[in-house]
């Protein structure tokens, strides 16, 4: 794509992540967030609440527990761990055993969706959720979890045989219960996030096949796809990897129309680590990933409010005019790891005014946690999402940008350890 010069001010000194008052501040909010989430958010009968805007626990006579909600619990309380966070441990190790004795379906093999305290509410096998179950089965291996290395190779094997297509270089979506096929649709959500968590078993345990299958699913989604597309992240794909530009789905909060600017983003920051860990052998990811970013910025960020908009439709016009927390935190998490390898100062200067608007608009600072959703003019809203919904999106845009941009955060805790204390 074309460079657009910044309209925005030149940063006026260094990078805000060597200043010994952001870095302050950054660690004050994670802190933070730990405090609003992790103790509201242990069920005692089994995995994690929901919280509301309180942060209270939403349906707590009878709650149901999504697979991705256990697992990012995790993979945030592994985090917690590596910091150095009283308690974090017997949180990884509460949802751990919830996801193994719980999620894991040991009659058909593969991990369910959800659960309440009768059993499962709904058994479909989803790519997307068993990502996450490699994600924090890699996390808790990095603190030395008994059941980390079991969960690794169970769910890895069900990855291999069930979901991964070898032809295409990506994952199928979603089965039923017993395996059997419920739709042709291929996605890229669970892919994007599938390749995060390959690249943190790969850290984890040094396999290098992990490494080669998000190589090749960000070939399939953003080579093959976005980059033909002007760095716009298609969402929707039949079952031969056409671009469906016309799907519609009845749940907008996981599979929305047209496309996400958000996921633009958050591909932006997995490409640099995909190629960090990749021995930065595949320059196309940078220039892909710097693309991504600013297109994001040039189409997806309202110029008259401030934040992201939701969703584009095919013509880069807002469709839906929500504006959520998780694309201004994964936009934060991609300019600071950018920012460690490209010093363009609109890295910088987007980086900055990222965190200005968290920090007027997206932080809850009479309550706690961070807003889950605004309207267009910035006032709070509920049309997607009810309450407070995870840990995981904030909480590492505030420590990303505290740790070298090696890999994953959770690997640059465990470096940065073993160097120097990243605040001072």
């Amino acid at each position: 794509m074309t460079e657009t010069k910044s309209t925005l001010p030149k940063t006026n000194a260094g990078p805000w992540q060597r200043r010994p008052f952001h870095r302050q501040y950054l660690m004050r909010q994670a802190n933070d967030l730990f405090d609003f989430f992790e103790a509201a958010s242990i069920n005692p009968k089994g995995g994690f609440f929901e919280l509301d805007d309180e942060g209270f626990p939403l349906n707590e006579e009878n709650s149901t527990r999504q697979i991705h909600v256990t697992c990012r619990m995790i993979h945030c309380a592994v985090i917690g761990s590596l910091l150095g966070r009283p308690g974090s441990d017997e949180i990884v190790d509460h949802g751990m055993q919830y996801l193994w004795h719980h999620h894991r379906d040991t009659k058909n093999g593969g991990y369910v969706w959800s659960l309440d305290d009768n059993g499962v509410v709904d058994g479909l096998k989803q790519a997307y959720g068993h990502a996450f179950v490699l994600l924090a089965g890699s996390s808790a291996k990095l603190v030395g979890h008994p059941l980390a290395d079991q969960l690794i190779e169970d769910i890895t094997q069900v990855i291999n045989s069930r979901f991964w297509d070898e032809a295409a270089g990506a994952v199928r979506e979603e089965f039923d219960t017993d395996w059997s096929p419920i739709s042709s649709y291929r996605g890229q959500n669970s892919n994007m996030h599938l390749t995060e968590a390959l690249m943190a078993a790969y850290e984890a345990t040094g396999k290098e096949d992990y490494l080669r299958k998000a190589e090749r699913i960000a070939q399939r989604i953003i080579r093959d796809n976005a980059v033909p597309l002007g760095h716009r992240v298609a969402e929707h794909f039949d079952e031969n990897w056409g671009l469906d530009k016309s799907y519609k789905h009845e749940n907008e909060m996981f599979r929305p129309s047209g496309t996400t600017p958000g996921h633009w983003l958050e591909w932006a920051r997995l490409l640099y680590q995909l190629w960090v860990l990749g021995r930065k052998q595949h320059g196309w990811m940078t220039d892909a990933a710097r693309n991504l970013f600013r297109t994001s910025i040039d189409l997806g960020w309202d110029n008259v409010h401030g934040g992201f908009f939701y969703t584009l439709d095919w013509n880069d016009q807002p469709a839906m005019r929500e504006k959520l927390w998780w694309p201004v935190a994964e936009a934060i998490g991609a300019a600071a790891y950018i920012s460690a390898y490209d010093h363009d100062d609109y890295f910088q200067t987007w980086y900055r005014k990222l965190w200005d608007f968290a920090e007027n608009h997206v932080i809850d600072h009479d309550r706690g946690g961070w807003l889950s959703e605004l309207k267009e003019d910035l006032t709070p809203a509920s049309n997607l999402f009810v309450g407070k919904p995870d840990l995981y999106h904030a909480l590492q845009a505030c420590l990303i940008p505290l740790y070298p941009a090696t890999g994953s955060l959770t690997q640059a805790i465990i470096e940065a350890d073993h160097t120097e204390r990243p605040v001072r």
